[in-house]
């Protein structure tokens, strides 16, 4: 049986995890690279901090507004048409984003682009619990996450190396990055309907006894879950759990974008070029890739989800405090990384926890509501990064902000009940309300 059980997972790994990162590289990436294209377009357009805060986070308002509707179509169409029709849409408005040219029309497009992703990633974690018992999931999310800190990483030097390709055709440097980074994201979506396989039971790239085995172990998980604790999509909507682990998944996405759209600014101001900017910037994400999917790992082994992500989560905050008050260009830098080494390793394990204890129905509306607390967040966080860096002429206040944000949210989980995530004993998950 364990070798049936090695055998089954490690193809359907082989076949999902590699092409959903590539997916989610480019959906993520469309999302931040309006960070490198404000370094032209900015001063194109006439945004000041305050426009371009407000206008890189308006995109999460319609984001968190289509959330939960959307991972409920999902649920009834299925994920292989509902994602493929997210990726074709989303690349479109990605690639309109080259053809803004005021304020009015930056925060228009911009919103238009969250509503046509609104469910793509929590789609994907459902899509997973679909897949992946509990015992593999906080491994499978880092690798899937990683693309978080990959896609700024490798999309980094890429995206600055597109600024010059100024003036080709007519358009701006700025102009190509958007239509050249959006486009791969239509490929992909017309792709995902043909690739991607609803359940189990249909993969007929897997043989019989692997599908069966696949099958039962996914069921038999999903309803104990059921028996433990069984949600309508009305007590998922109030249920204290759910509201808890928004609370921390906003804290998260606060950092991870009020930090993301402003770094190549900052790092800018260290007196480097464009290109110079890009390459620096790569450094936070890049370490970041490698402890996610380090932790995620070292997570699933020890089958602990608690404490290691208090730990992340205190790293974070203590980095980004640091590098708020840190004037030296390298130290700042340090400081930075760490705080993305413990920002990202937070993430592979935070989302092993509402899987853990929803399934079903319930179990889509729940990811996608506690991802709607971080899509407001991200909001939220560019937006006052912005309006401090307009009134004070510093980013230091605006990232001490941050800092104590996450730190609040290392509070709330420091009050979950100890043995809560735990997937292979989902009775253990939260006590009672």
């Amino acid at each position: 049986m364990e070798m049936l059980e090695t055998q089954t997972m490690g193809k359907v790994a082989r076949r999902l995890i590699p092409y959903l990162m590539f997916c989610y590289f480019f959906c993520f990436l469309d999302r931040v690279n309006v960070g490198f294209a404000a370094l032209q377009m900015n001063k194109d357009l006439g945004f000041t901090p305050e426009i371009f805060g407000f206008g890189a986070g308006i995109l999460f308002v319609a984001y968190m507004l289509c959330e939960a509707p959307s991972n409920l179509v999902l649920v009834r169409v299925g994920p292989r048409r509902w994602i493929a029709r997210i990726m074709v849409t989303w690349g479109i408005m990605a690639c309109a984003m080259a053809f803004i040219w005021n304020e009015t029309s930056f925060y228009v497009v911009r919103a238009l682009l969250g509503a046509a992703e609104g469910g793509f990633f929590p789609g994907i974690i459902f899509y997973l619990t679909l897949w992946f018992p509990g015992t593999y999931r906080a491994r499978v999310t880092g690798l899937f996450m990683a693309c978080i800190p990959l896609s700024a990483a490798i999309g980094a030097p890429i995206s600055t190396a597109l600024l010059y390709l100024d003036g080709l055709g007519g358009l701006r440097g700025w102009q190509w990055l958007f239509l050249l980074q959006g486009l791969p994201s239509v490929l992909l979506g017309v792709v995902t309907w043909f690739y991607l396989t609803e359940r189990p039971q249909d993969a007929a790239w897997l043989a019989p006894d692997e599908r069966d085995w696949l099958d039962r172990r996914i069921t038999a998980e999903h309803a104990r879950k059921r028996e433990a604790m069984s949600l309508n999509l009305v007590q998922t909507f109030f249920n204290g759990r759910v509201f808890a682990l928004g609370m921390v998944a906003a804290v998260i996405s606060a950092l991870i974008f009020g930090v993301g759209f402003f770094l190549p600014q900052i790092v800018k101001a260290f007196g480097l070029t464009n290109m110079q900017t890009g390459w620096v910037s790569v450094i936070p994400p890049a370490a970041g890739a490698v402890s996610m999917i380090y932790w995620g790992r070292r997570s699933d082994k020890r089958m602990e989800r608690k404490f290691h992500l208090l730990a992340a989560l205190i790293l974070a905050a203590a980095g980004v405090g640091a590098a708020a008050i840190i004037d030296d260009p390298v130290l700042k830098m340090v400081c930075f990384t760490l705080s993305a080494m413990g920002l990202n390793a937070s993430l592979a394990v935070f989302w092993t926890l509402a899987p853990s204890f929803l399934t079903g129905p319930s179990a889509a509306l729940g990811i996608a509501l506690i991802n709607s607390w971080a899509a407001l967040a991200a909001f939220l966080a560019p937006w006052m990064m912005g309006y401090v860096k307009g009134a004070t002429g510093s980013y230091t206040y605006g990232l001490l902000i941050l800092s104590g944000a996450v730190l609040c949210g290392a509070l709330v989980v420091l009050g979950f009940s100890h043995r809560q995530e735990l997937e292979h004993a989902p009775e253990q998950v939260f006590p009672a309300a």
